[in-house]
Protein backbone atom coordinates (compact mmCIF):
# COMPACT_ATOMS: atom_id res chain seq x y z
CA UNK A 1 0.00 0.00 0.00
CA UNK A 2 1.75 3.15 -0.61
CA UNK A 3 2.63 5.49 2.20
CA UNK A 4 0.39 8.82 1.94
CA UNK A 5 2.65 10.75 3.83
CA UNK A 6 5.28 10.10 0.80
CA UNK A 7 3.59 9.07 -2.38
CA UNK A 8 0.41 9.32 -4.24
CA UNK A 9 -1.93 5.50 -3.51
CA UNK A 10 -1.80 5.07 -6.79
CA UNK A 11 2.53 4.82 -7.18
CA UNK A 12 2.33 1.14 -5.60
CA UNK A 13 -1.10 -0.14 -5.12
CA UNK A 14 -2.45 -3.27 -5.59
CA UNK A 15 -5.83 -2.71 -8.12
CA UNK A 16 -8.17 -5.52 -8.70
CA UNK A 17 -10.08 -5.49 -11.75
CA UNK A 18 -13.73 -6.20 -11.22
CA UNK A 19 -15.38 -7.66 -14.57
CA UNK A 20 -19.21 -6.75 -12.92
CA UNK A 21 -21.07 -9.17 -15.35
CA UNK A 22 -18.89 -12.44 -13.84
CA UNK A 23 -17.89 -11.44 -10.11
CA UNK A 24 -21.04 -12.13 -8.07
CA UNK A 25 -24.83 -12.41 -9.13
CA UNK A 26 -27.35 -10.97 -6.29
CA UNK A 27 -30.59 -10.79 -8.61
CA UNK A 28 -30.46 -14.81 -9.90
CA UNK A 29 -30.26 -13.59 -13.64
CA UNK A 30 -27.29 -15.42 -13.83
CA UNK A 31 -25.33 -12.15 -14.38
CA UNK A 32 -23.79 -10.42 -12.02
CA UNK A 33 -24.32 -7.44 -10.66
CA UNK A 34 -23.64 -3.76 -8.25
CA UNK A 35 -25.59 -5.58 -5.36
CA UNK A 36 -23.26 -8.72 -6.12
CA UNK A 37 -20.24 -6.86 -5.51
CA UNK A 38 -21.43 -5.25 -2.48
CA UNK A 39 -21.47 -8.62 -0.64
CA UNK A 40 -18.23 -9.80 -1.58
CA UNK A 41 -16.77 -7.25 -0.66
CA UNK A 42 -15.27 -9.15 2.29
CA UNK A 43 -13.43 -10.98 0.12
CA UNK A 44 -11.63 -7.69 -1.59
CA UNK A 45 -11.13 -6.95 2.33
CA UNK A 46 -9.61 -10.11 3.08
CA UNK A 47 -7.55 -10.51 0.02
CA UNK A 48 -5.88 -6.96 1.15
CA UNK A 49 -6.41 -4.95 -2.34
CA UNK A 50 -6.05 -1.19 -2.60
CA UNK A 51 -8.32 -0.28 -5.17
CA UNK A 52 -10.70 -1.40 -7.64
CA UNK A 53 -10.98 -1.02 -11.19
CA UNK A 54 -14.90 -1.67 -12.48
CA UNK A 55 -15.00 -2.07 -16.38
CA UNK A 56 -18.30 -0.83 -17.70
CA UNK A 57 -21.15 -0.50 -16.15
CA UNK A 58 -23.02 1.74 -17.99
CA UNK A 59 -26.22 1.31 -20.52
CA UNK A 60 -25.27 -0.45 -23.35
CA UNK A 61 -26.68 -2.97 -25.76
CA UNK A 62 -23.76 -4.87 -24.66
CA UNK A 63 -22.45 -5.39 -28.50
CA UNK A 64 -18.85 -5.37 -27.09
CA UNK A 65 -19.46 -6.47 -23.95
CA UNK A 66 -20.55 -2.93 -22.10
CA UNK A 67 -17.51 -1.11 -24.04
CA UNK A 68 -19.90 0.24 -25.86
CA UNK A 69 -21.43 2.67 -24.22
CA UNK A 70 -25.30 4.35 -24.38
CA UNK A 71 -24.63 6.91 -21.56
CA UNK A 72 -22.05 7.26 -18.95
CA UNK A 73 -23.95 8.95 -16.24
CA UNK A 74 -25.91 5.79 -15.11
CA UNK A 75 -26.04 2.35 -14.85
CA UNK A 76 -27.70 -0.46 -16.99
CA UNK A 77 -30.11 -2.02 -15.15
CA UNK A 78 -28.42 -5.37 -15.85
CA UNK A 79 -25.89 -4.54 -12.71
CA UNK A 80 -28.42 -2.50 -10.64
CA UNK A 81 -28.90 1.38 -10.16
CA UNK A 82 -26.95 4.54 -9.74
CA UNK A 83 -27.79 4.49 -6.21
CA UNK A 84 -26.35 1.04 -5.87
CA UNK A 85 -22.86 2.08 -7.52
CA UNK A 86 -22.68 5.28 -5.45
CA UNK A 87 -23.54 3.04 -2.38
CA UNK A 88 -20.72 0.69 -3.54
CA UNK A 89 -18.37 3.53 -3.72
CA UNK A 90 -19.08 4.53 -0.22
CA UNK A 91 -19.20 0.92 1.37
CA UNK A 92 -15.28 0.22 -0.80
CA UNK A 93 -14.40 3.42 1.13
CA UNK A 94 -15.39 2.84 4.39
CA UNK A 95 -13.70 -0.78 3.61
CA UNK A 96 -10.11 1.01 2.17
CA UNK A 97 -10.61 0.37 -0.68
CA UNK A 98 -10.46 3.50 -3.55
CA UNK A 99 -12.84 3.19 -7.13
CA UNK A 100 -11.87 3.28 -10.45
CA UNK A 101 -13.86 3.21 -13.10
CA UNK A 102 -13.34 2.41 -16.64
CA UNK A 103 -14.20 5.67 -19.70
CA UNK A 104 -14.09 4.46 -23.26
CA UNK A 105 -13.30 7.57 -25.45
CA UNK A 106 -12.72 6.40 -28.70
CA UNK A 107 -16.46 5.49 -29.33
CA UNK A 108 -20.01 5.29 -27.84
CA UNK A 109 -22.86 2.84 -28.73
CA UNK A 110 -24.64 2.83 -32.03
CA UNK A 111 -27.86 3.57 -29.60
CA UNK A 112 -26.53 6.83 -27.82
CA UNK A 113 -28.78 9.78 -28.48
CA UNK A 114 -26.33 11.47 -30.30
CA UNK A 115 -25.65 8.96 -33.02
CA UNK A 116 -29.61 8.50 -33.44
CA UNK A 117 -29.69 11.83 -33.87
CA UNK A 118 -27.00 11.34 -36.42
CA UNK A 119 -28.70 8.57 -38.45
CA UNK A 120 -31.91 9.78 -38.37
CA UNK A 121 -30.86 13.11 -40.52
CA UNK A 122 -27.48 13.56 -42.84
CA UNK A 123 -28.05 17.37 -42.06
CA UNK A 124 -28.18 16.82 -38.32
CA UNK A 125 -25.36 19.01 -36.38
CA UNK A 126 -24.24 15.55 -34.61
CA UNK A 127 -22.97 14.17 -37.53
CA UNK A 128 -19.86 16.50 -36.85
CA UNK A 129 -19.04 14.60 -33.90
CA UNK A 130 -18.66 11.33 -35.69
CA UNK A 131 -16.54 10.13 -39.12
CA UNK A 132 -19.29 10.36 -41.72
CA UNK A 133 -17.79 10.54 -45.16
CA UNK A 134 -19.00 9.39 -48.99
CA UNK A 135 -17.94 5.99 -50.09
CA UNK A 136 -15.50 5.61 -52.86
CA UNK A 137 -16.36 4.65 -56.45
CA UNK A 138 -18.82 5.79 -59.09
CA UNK A 139 -21.67 5.13 -56.98
CA UNK A 140 -19.93 5.84 -53.81
CA UNK A 141 -20.43 1.65 -52.83
CA UNK A 142 -16.75 1.55 -51.36
CA UNK A 143 -15.57 2.55 -48.29
CA UNK A 144 -13.75 5.28 -47.62
CA UNK A 145 -10.45 3.54 -46.73
CA UNK A 146 -8.92 0.07 -46.46
CA UNK A 147 -8.37 0.22 -42.99
CA UNK A 148 -8.61 -2.99 -40.93
CA UNK A 149 -10.87 -2.99 -37.66
CA UNK A 150 -9.06 -3.59 -33.94
CA UNK A 151 -11.28 -6.22 -33.56
CA UNK A 152 -10.11 -7.10 -37.17
CA UNK A 153 -12.39 -6.76 -40.30
CA UNK A 154 -13.78 -3.36 -41.93
CA UNK A 155 -14.29 -0.19 -40.08
CA UNK A 156 -16.80 1.51 -42.00
CA UNK A 157 -20.68 0.62 -42.42
CA UNK A 158 -22.86 2.36 -44.96
CA UNK A 159 -26.17 4.24 -43.62
CA UNK A 160 -29.27 4.45 -45.58
CA UNK A 161 -31.02 7.88 -46.14
CA UNK A 162 -34.54 8.61 -44.74
CA UNK A 163 -35.88 8.18 -48.31
CA UNK A 164 -34.19 4.48 -48.59
CA UNK A 165 -31.27 5.79 -50.81
CA UNK A 166 -27.94 5.05 -49.30
CA UNK A 167 -26.12 7.06 -47.53
CA UNK A 168 -22.94 8.18 -46.09
CA UNK A 169 -20.59 5.92 -44.04
CA UNK A 170 -19.57 6.20 -40.89
CA UNK A 171 -16.11 4.78 -39.28
CA UNK A 172 -16.16 2.46 -36.37
CA UNK A 173 -12.66 0.78 -35.57
CA UNK A 174 -14.31 -2.04 -33.52
CA UNK A 175 -17.88 -3.38 -34.45
CA UNK A 176 -20.44 -1.02 -35.95
CA UNK A 177 -22.25 -0.71 -33.29
CA UNK A 178 -19.44 1.56 -31.76
CA UNK A 179 -18.82 4.30 -34.40
CA UNK A 180 -15.92 5.94 -33.25
CA UNK A 181 -16.24 10.16 -32.06
CA UNK A 182 -14.78 12.89 -33.70
CA UNK A 183 -12.09 14.45 -30.93
CA UNK A 184 -11.61 17.32 -33.29
CA UNK A 185 -15.00 18.50 -32.05
CA UNK A 186 -15.26 21.07 -28.96
CA UNK A 187 -18.10 19.19 -28.20
CA UNK A 188 -16.86 15.76 -27.67
CA UNK A 189 -13.63 17.29 -25.60
CA UNK A 190 -16.85 19.35 -23.17
CA UNK A 191 -18.75 16.05 -23.03
CA UNK A 192 -15.73 13.87 -21.69
CA UNK A 193 -14.48 16.64 -19.11
CA UNK A 194 -17.83 16.92 -17.70
CA UNK A 195 -18.88 12.62 -17.60
CA UNK A 196 -14.66 12.73 -15.92
CA UNK A 197 -16.30 15.53 -13.24
CA UNK A 198 -19.82 13.47 -12.51
CA UNK A 199 -17.57 10.58 -11.25
CA UNK A 200 -14.71 12.23 -9.49
CA UNK A 201 -17.71 14.32 -7.55
CA UNK A 202 -19.68 10.83 -6.85
CA UNK A 203 -15.82 9.99 -5.27
CA UNK A 204 -14.12 7.92 -7.42
CA UNK A 205 -10.78 7.97 -7.14
CA UNK A 206 -9.54 7.08 -10.77
CA UNK A 207 -10.39 6.61 -14.32
CA UNK A 208 -9.23 3.89 -16.37
CA UNK A 209 -9.33 5.03 -20.21
CA UNK A 210 -9.72 2.31 -23.00
CA UNK A 211 -7.90 2.22 -26.20
CA UNK A 212 -6.59 5.85 -24.90
CA UNK A 213 -4.17 5.97 -28.06
CA UNK A 214 -6.90 5.55 -30.41
CA UNK A 215 -8.78 8.88 -30.46
CA UNK A 216 -7.41 11.11 -32.84
CA UNK A 217 -7.59 10.29 -36.80
CA UNK A 218 -5.60 12.04 -39.32
CA UNK A 219 -8.62 14.08 -41.28
CA UNK A 220 -7.27 13.09 -44.67
CA UNK A 221 -7.88 9.53 -43.89
CA UNK A 222 -4.64 7.85 -45.40
CA UNK A 223 -3.87 4.40 -45.92
CA UNK A 224 -1.90 2.23 -43.46
CA UNK A 225 1.92 2.67 -45.56
CA UNK A 226 4.73 1.14 -43.19
CA UNK A 227 7.34 3.60 -42.36
CA UNK A 228 4.42 6.30 -42.28
CA UNK A 229 2.68 7.85 -39.26
CA UNK A 230 -0.18 5.85 -38.66
CA UNK A 231 -3.63 7.58 -39.86
CA UNK A 232 -5.06 6.71 -36.04
CA UNK A 233 -2.31 5.07 -33.42
CA UNK A 234 -0.61 7.21 -31.57
CA UNK A 235 -1.39 10.78 -33.20
CA UNK A 236 0.57 13.54 -31.42
CA UNK A 237 -2.76 15.53 -31.04
CA UNK A 238 -3.80 13.15 -28.69
CA UNK A 239 -1.94 14.19 -26.01
CA UNK A 240 -3.96 17.39 -25.85
CA UNK A 241 -6.79 15.72 -24.48
CA UNK A 242 -5.24 14.10 -21.68
CA UNK A 243 -3.49 17.71 -20.60
CA UNK A 244 -6.83 18.83 -20.44
CA UNK A 245 -8.19 15.65 -18.07
CA UNK A 246 -4.78 16.34 -16.42
CA UNK A 247 -6.02 19.41 -15.06
CA UNK A 248 -9.58 18.12 -14.17
CA UNK A 249 -7.98 15.08 -12.05
CA UNK A 250 -5.73 17.88 -10.91
CA UNK A 251 -8.45 19.83 -9.61
CA UNK A 252 -9.67 16.98 -7.45
CA UNK A 253 -7.63 15.69 -4.55
CA UNK A 254 -5.60 12.23 -5.17
CA UNK A 255 -7.32 11.35 -8.06
CA UNK A 256 -5.54 9.33 -11.02
CA UNK A 257 -5.80 8.77 -14.81
CA UNK A 258 -4.56 4.78 -15.74
CA UNK A 259 -4.43 4.93 -19.40
CA UNK A 260 -5.08 1.43 -21.76
CA UNK A 261 -2.16 2.19 -24.25
CA UNK A 262 -0.66 -0.22 -26.23
CA UNK A 263 2.53 0.54 -27.78
CA UNK A 264 5.43 -1.59 -28.92
CA UNK A 265 8.05 1.81 -28.77
CA UNK A 266 8.18 2.36 -24.88
CA UNK A 267 9.32 5.99 -25.73
CA UNK A 268 5.85 6.62 -27.37
CA UNK A 269 4.31 4.80 -24.37
CA UNK A 270 5.96 7.05 -22.30
CA UNK A 271 5.12 10.50 -23.85
CA UNK A 272 1.46 9.51 -21.88
CA UNK A 273 3.09 9.81 -18.35
CA UNK A 274 4.88 12.77 -18.31
CA UNK A 275 4.00 14.73 -15.98
CA UNK A 276 1.46 16.62 -17.21
CA UNK A 277 -0.75 13.59 -18.77
CA UNK A 278 -1.60 10.55 -17.55
CA UNK A 279 -0.68 9.41 -13.87
CA UNK A 280 -0.45 5.48 -14.84
CA UNK A 281 -0.78 3.04 -17.90
CA UNK A 282 -0.80 -0.69 -18.23
CA UNK A 283 2.46 -2.53 -19.05
CA UNK A 284 1.23 -4.61 -21.71
CA UNK A 285 5.12 -5.41 -22.54
CA UNK A 286 5.34 -7.49 -19.13
CA UNK A 287 1.90 -9.35 -19.86
CA UNK A 288 2.86 -10.71 -22.87
CA UNK A 289 5.96 -11.22 -22.08
CA UNK A 290 7.48 -15.17 -22.58
CA UNK A 291 8.44 -17.40 -19.82
CA UNK A 292 11.85 -17.06 -20.29
CA UNK A 293 14.80 -15.65 -17.81
CA UNK A 294 16.41 -13.20 -20.80
CA UNK A 295 13.33 -11.67 -22.09
CA UNK A 296 11.89 -11.13 -19.15
CA UNK A 297 14.63 -9.09 -17.35
CA UNK A 298 14.85 -7.37 -20.54
CA UNK A 299 11.26 -6.62 -20.00
CA UNK A 300 11.74 -5.23 -16.71
CA UNK A 301 14.26 -3.18 -17.15
CA UNK A 302 12.99 -1.27 -20.54
CA UNK A 303 9.66 -1.00 -18.22
CA UNK A 304 11.78 0.68 -15.36
CA UNK A 305 13.78 2.83 -17.69
CA UNK A 306 11.26 4.30 -19.39
CA UNK A 307 9.37 5.04 -16.32
CA UNK A 308 12.35 6.50 -14.23
CA UNK A 309 12.92 9.11 -17.03
CA UNK A 310 10.14 10.56 -16.43
CA UNK A 311 9.25 10.04 -13.01
CA UNK A 312 6.15 7.97 -13.52
CA UNK A 313 5.22 4.71 -11.15
CA UNK A 314 5.18 1.43 -13.60
CA UNK A 315 2.58 -1.02 -13.60
CA UNK A 316 2.57 -4.84 -13.67
CA UNK A 317 -0.09 -6.48 -14.84
CA UNK A 318 -0.53 -10.65 -16.22
CA UNK A 319 -3.87 -10.81 -17.01
CA UNK A 320 -7.00 -9.00 -17.88
CA UNK A 321 -10.48 -9.22 -19.19
CA UNK A 322 -8.71 -9.23 -22.86
CA UNK A 323 -6.36 -11.95 -22.89
CA UNK A 324 -5.73 -15.60 -22.11
CA UNK A 325 -5.53 -16.70 -18.61
CA UNK A 326 -1.90 -16.84 -17.49
CA UNK A 327 -2.02 -20.41 -16.05
CA UNK A 328 -3.57 -21.61 -19.16
CA UNK A 329 -0.10 -19.50 -21.19
CA UNK A 330 2.47 -20.76 -19.03
CA UNK A 331 1.17 -24.25 -19.51
CA UNK A 332 2.16 -23.95 -23.01
CA UNK A 333 5.12 -24.62 -25.20
CA UNK A 334 4.63 -20.80 -26.32
CA UNK A 335 4.37 -18.50 -22.99
CA UNK A 336 4.07 -15.16 -25.15
CA UNK A 337 0.36 -13.09 -25.75
CA UNK A 338 -0.11 -11.63 -28.71
CA UNK A 339 -3.59 -10.95 -30.31
CA UNK A 340 -2.43 -12.02 -33.76
CA UNK A 341 -0.97 -15.09 -32.60
CA UNK A 342 -4.08 -17.33 -31.72
CA UNK A 343 -3.26 -20.37 -29.62
CA UNK A 344 -6.56 -21.28 -28.38
CA UNK A 345 -7.10 -24.87 -28.41
CA UNK A 346 -3.17 -26.00 -28.09
CA UNK A 347 -2.01 -28.02 -25.65
CA UNK A 348 -1.90 -27.18 -21.56
CA UNK A 349 -0.11 -28.00 -18.63
CA UNK A 350 -2.18 -26.73 -15.78
CA UNK A 351 0.10 -27.98 -13.34
CA UNK A 352 3.18 -26.17 -15.07
CA UNK A 353 0.87 -23.20 -15.54
CA UNK A 354 0.01 -23.32 -12.24
CA UNK A 355 2.94 -23.43 -10.91
CA UNK A 356 4.60 -20.70 -13.11
CA UNK A 357 1.19 -18.56 -12.20
CA UNK A 358 2.56 -18.51 -8.31
CA UNK A 359 5.93 -17.59 -9.26
CA UNK A 360 4.55 -14.92 -11.09
CA UNK A 361 2.39 -13.72 -8.45
CA UNK A 362 5.68 -12.93 -6.04
CA UNK A 363 7.03 -11.64 -9.13
CA UNK A 364 4.96 -9.25 -10.21
CA UNK A 365 3.83 -8.02 -6.60
CA UNK A 366 7.34 -7.00 -5.92
CA UNK A 367 8.19 -5.18 -8.41
CA UNK A 368 8.79 -1.40 -8.34
CA UNK A 369 5.12 0.04 -8.78
CA UNK A 370 1.63 -0.57 -8.89
CA UNK A 371 0.06 -4.22 -9.40
CA UNK A 372 -3.11 -5.20 -11.23
CA UNK A 373 -4.79 -8.37 -10.07
CA UNK A 374 -7.70 -9.89 -12.47
CA UNK A 375 -10.51 -11.02 -10.71
CA UNK A 376 -9.95 -15.01 -10.98
CA UNK A 377 -5.98 -14.34 -10.56
CA UNK A 378 -6.11 -14.42 -7.10
CA UNK A 379 -7.76 -18.05 -7.17
CA UNK A 380 -5.36 -19.43 -10.16
CA UNK A 381 -8.43 -19.63 -12.80
CA UNK A 382 -7.38 -21.23 -16.57
CA UNK A 383 -8.98 -20.04 -19.25
CA UNK A 384 -12.35 -21.95 -20.31
CA UNK A 385 -11.32 -22.59 -23.86
CA UNK A 386 -14.26 -25.55 -23.66
CA UNK A 387 -17.20 -23.10 -24.30
CA UNK A 388 -19.86 -24.16 -27.18
CA UNK A 389 -19.76 -22.33 -30.08
CA UNK A 390 -22.92 -21.35 -29.91
CA UNK A 391 -22.35 -20.23 -26.36
CA UNK A 392 -19.73 -17.60 -26.97
CA UNK A 393 -20.55 -13.75 -26.93
CA UNK A 394 -17.47 -11.84 -27.64
CA UNK A 395 -17.64 -10.05 -31.57
CA UNK A 396 -13.99 -10.79 -31.45
CA UNK A 397 -15.20 -14.03 -32.14
CA UNK A 398 -17.08 -13.75 -35.74
CA UNK A 399 -13.84 -11.45 -37.10
CA UNK A 400 -10.94 -12.90 -35.12
CA UNK A 401 -11.36 -16.79 -34.63
CA UNK A 402 -10.21 -15.84 -31.33
CA UNK A 403 -12.44 -15.17 -28.05
CA UNK A 404 -11.95 -13.74 -25.49
CA UNK A 405 -14.79 -15.36 -23.37
CA UNK A 406 -13.14 -18.12 -21.74
CA UNK A 407 -11.38 -15.23 -19.67
CA UNK A 408 -14.31 -14.26 -18.77
CA UNK A 409 -15.84 -17.02 -17.14
CA UNK A 410 -18.26 -16.26 -13.81
CA UNK A 411 -16.48 -16.62 -10.38
CA UNK A 412 -16.28 -19.71 -8.35
CA UNK A 413 -16.97 -18.36 -5.18
CA UNK A 414 -17.83 -21.84 -2.80
CA UNK A 415 -19.67 -25.60 -3.43
CA UNK A 416 -18.66 -28.51 -5.21
CA UNK A 417 -20.45 -28.01 -8.98
CA UNK A 418 -21.61 -25.15 -11.23
CA UNK A 419 -22.54 -22.41 -10.60
CA UNK A 420 -21.04 -22.71 -7.49
CA UNK A 421 -22.00 -19.90 -5.80
CA UNK A 422 -21.76 -17.12 -8.63
CA UNK A 423 -25.54 -17.30 -8.96
CA UNK A 424 -28.80 -19.40 -7.94
CA UNK A 425 -29.44 -19.78 -12.09
CA UNK A 426 -27.30 -20.71 -14.79
CA UNK A 427 -23.93 -18.69 -15.60
CA UNK A 428 -24.40 -16.10 -18.56
CA UNK A 429 -21.30 -17.90 -19.19
CA UNK A 430 -20.49 -21.60 -18.45
CA UNK A 431 -17.78 -22.64 -15.55
CA UNK A 432 -15.68 -25.38 -16.01
CA UNK A 433 -16.80 -28.49 -13.58
CA UNK A 434 -12.78 -28.72 -12.36
CA UNK A 435 -13.05 -25.57 -10.66
CA UNK A 436 -14.82 -27.20 -7.65
CA UNK A 437 -11.14 -27.13 -6.05
CA UNK A 438 -10.49 -23.41 -7.04
CA UNK A 439 -13.61 -22.08 -5.42
CA UNK A 440 -12.63 -18.89 -2.79
CA UNK A 441 -14.38 -21.30 -0.11
CA UNK A 442 -12.26 -24.67 -1.05
CA UNK A 443 -9.10 -22.54 -0.89
CA UNK A 444 -9.46 -20.42 2.45
CA UNK A 445 -7.39 -21.53 5.18
CA UNK A 446 -5.11 -24.05 2.49
CA UNK A 447 -1.88 -22.93 3.02
CA UNK A 448 -0.79 -24.24 -0.39
CA UNK A 449 -3.41 -22.40 -1.79
CA UNK A 450 -3.21 -19.51 -4.65
CA UNK A 451 -5.56 -17.44 -2.80
CA UNK A 452 -3.98 -17.92 0.79
CA UNK A 453 -0.35 -17.13 -1.41
CA UNK A 454 -2.17 -14.01 -2.79
CA UNK A 455 -3.70 -13.25 0.78
CA UNK A 456 -0.19 -13.33 1.90
CA UNK A 457 1.76 -11.50 -0.51
CA UNK A 458 -0.43 -8.74 -0.60
CA UNK A 459 -0.45 -8.64 3.64
CA UNK A 460 3.90 -9.27 3.28
CA UNK A 461 3.72 -6.43 0.42
CA UNK A 462 2.04 -3.55 2.92
CA UNK A 463 4.47 -4.37 5.65
CA UNK A 464 8.05 -4.67 3.56
CA UNK A 465 9.02 -1.23 3.86
CA UNK A 466 11.72 -1.82 1.32
CA UNK A 467 8.31 -2.84 -1.39
CA UNK A 468 7.48 1.10 -1.02
CA UNK A 469 10.70 2.45 -2.54
CA UNK A 470 11.57 3.21 -6.18
CA UNK A 471 14.98 1.20 -4.79
CA UNK A 472 15.98 -1.91 -7.14
CA UNK A 473 19.26 -3.82 -7.72
CA UNK A 474 19.33 -6.96 -9.55
CA UNK A 475 21.40 -9.69 -8.13
CA UNK A 476 24.41 -12.15 -9.67
CA UNK A 477 23.17 -15.59 -8.80
CA UNK A 478 22.93 -18.38 -11.83
CA UNK A 479 22.20 -18.44 -15.12
CA UNK A 480 18.35 -18.65 -15.70
CA UNK A 481 17.55 -16.90 -12.40
CA UNK A 482 15.87 -13.25 -11.81
CA UNK A 483 16.89 -12.35 -8.44
CA UNK A 484 16.99 -8.52 -7.08
CA UNK A 485 16.84 -6.88 -3.75
CA UNK A 486 14.10 -3.92 -2.89
CA UNK A 487 15.18 -1.53 0.03
CA UNK A 488 17.66 -2.83 2.49
CA UNK A 489 17.46 -6.46 3.31
CA UNK A 490 14.53 -7.68 0.68
CA UNK A 491 15.34 -9.98 -2.33
CA UNK A 492 12.80 -11.88 -4.71
CA UNK A 493 13.83 -14.95 -6.44
CA UNK A 494 12.78 -16.37 -9.33
CA UNK A 495 14.09 -19.79 -10.66
CA UNK A 496 13.10 -19.58 -14.33
CA UNK A 497 16.21 -22.24 -15.21
CA UNK A 498 15.75 -26.13 -15.65
CA UNK A 499 17.66 -26.92 -12.37
CA UNK A 500 17.30 -26.18 -8.54
CA UNK A 501 19.62 -23.48 -7.57
CA UNK A 502 21.20 -22.49 -4.55
CA UNK A 503 19.52 -19.33 -2.76
CA UNK A 504 21.42 -16.55 -2.06
CA UNK A 505 22.58 -16.25 1.84
CA UNK A 506 19.71 -15.10 3.95
CA UNK A 507 18.30 -15.05 7.64
CA UNK A 508 14.87 -16.12 6.80
CA UNK A 509 12.64 -16.93 4.15
CA UNK A 510 9.48 -14.60 4.30
CA UNK A 511 7.17 -16.44 1.27
CA UNK A 512 7.68 -19.13 -1.23
CA UNK A 513 5.34 -19.75 -4.64
CA UNK A 514 6.26 -23.50 -4.27
CA UNK A 515 8.09 -25.81 -1.66
CA UNK A 516 11.88 -25.53 -1.09
CA UNK A 517 14.36 -28.29 -1.64
CA UNK A 518 16.13 -28.08 1.87
CA UNK A 519 18.49 -24.88 0.73
CA UNK A 520 18.03 -25.16 -3.26
CA UNK A 521 14.75 -23.50 -4.98
CA UNK A 522 13.32 -25.80 -7.25
CA UNK A 523 12.89 -24.43 -10.98
CA UNK A 524 9.49 -22.14 -11.75
CA UNK A 525 9.55 -21.23 -8.46
CA UNK A 526 9.58 -17.99 -6.40
CA UNK A 527 10.84 -16.73 -2.68
CA UNK A 528 11.34 -13.48 -0.92
CA UNK A 529 13.48 -13.23 1.56
CA UNK A 530 15.25 -11.11 4.10
CA UNK A 531 18.87 -11.25 3.33
CA UNK A 532 21.67 -11.25 6.03
CA UNK A 533 23.42 -8.13 4.76
CA UNK A 534 19.90 -6.30 5.82
CA UNK A 535 20.04 -6.99 9.44
CA UNK A 536 19.92 -4.29 11.20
Amino acid sequence: MANPEKDPWWRDAVIYQVYPRSFADSDGDGIGDIDGIRARLGHLSDLGVDAIWMSPWYPSPMADAGYDVADFRDIDPVFGTLAGAEALITEAHAAGIRMIVDIVPNHISSEHVWFRKALADPAAPERELFWFRPGRGPAGDEMPTDWVGEFGGSTWTRTTNPDGTPGDWYLHLFTPEQPDLNWEHPTVRAEFEDILRFWFDRGVDGIRIDSAALLIKDRDLPAVVEDRPHPFHDLDEVHDVYRAWRRISDSYPDRALIGEVWMPEVERFANYLRPDELHAAFNFDFLGCAWEPVLMRECIDRTLDAHRAIGAPATWVLSNHDVTRHVTRYGRQMTTFSFENNLDGSPVDLELGTRRARAAALLSLSLPGATYVYQGEELGLWENENIPVEQLQDPMWARRGHSRDGCRVPLPWSGDEPPFGFSTATPWLPQPPEWKDRTVQAQTGDPRSMLELYRGAIKLRRAEPGLHTADMAWLDVAPGVLAYTRGPGFACVLNMSDVAVALPDHDRCLLTSGPLDGDLLPRDTAVWLHLRTGRK
